[in-house]
């Protein structure tokens, strides 16, 4: 069984849209790694001040992975919750989790990993000190399942 929605601290309401259906009826399962995108994005602008046009630092996305749980259909809103699983020097593994507007249980969950790079060289490079600032808010204490053993 999927935690809910209580074990993310960051949740962000994305509206479907119309083009996000496909022709099954229901938002195509391309559409959740861009719900995922959108919630880890709009965090590190919003409370990480990234720069996503002329920062010197950009984060990669270097692994990330969707399970699927129910299907989700235009017009409904989806609530992506985001949290941090793990932070490093260089990289952060974002866990997210999509869900219906009032039920408990998700329709996704998915985790994301992205390495901080420099901008022109590509290079991995320390996570600048304001967006680790935000990504510790997010960090959620090691799971049993999580640990090596």
């Amino acid at each position: 069984m999927s935690e809910g929605r209580e074990a993310y601290p960051h949740v962000l309401a994305i509206p479907t849209r119309w083009m996000d259906d496909d022709v099954y009826g229901h938002v195509n399962n391309v559409q959740y790694y861009s719900y995922f995108d959108t919630v880890i994005n709009e965090y590190l602008i919003r409370a990480g001040g990234l720069d996503i046009h002329a920062g010197a630092a950009i984060g990669l996305c270097a692994e990330s992975h969707c399970a699927f749980h129910a299907a989700i259909s235009f017009p409904e809103v989806v609530h992506a919750g985001l949290r941090v699983g793990s932070l490093g020097r260089s990289s952060v593994r974002y866990e997210i989790g999509l869900f219906r507007e009032d039920v408990a249980e998700p329709v996704a969950t998915g985790w994301f990993v992205h390495v901080f790079v420099d901008r022109e060289t590509r290079r991995p490079l320390d996570i600048p000190p304001p967006i680790r600032v935000a990504l510790e808010r997010l960090l959620t204490p090691a799971r049993p399942e999580d640990r090596p053993g």
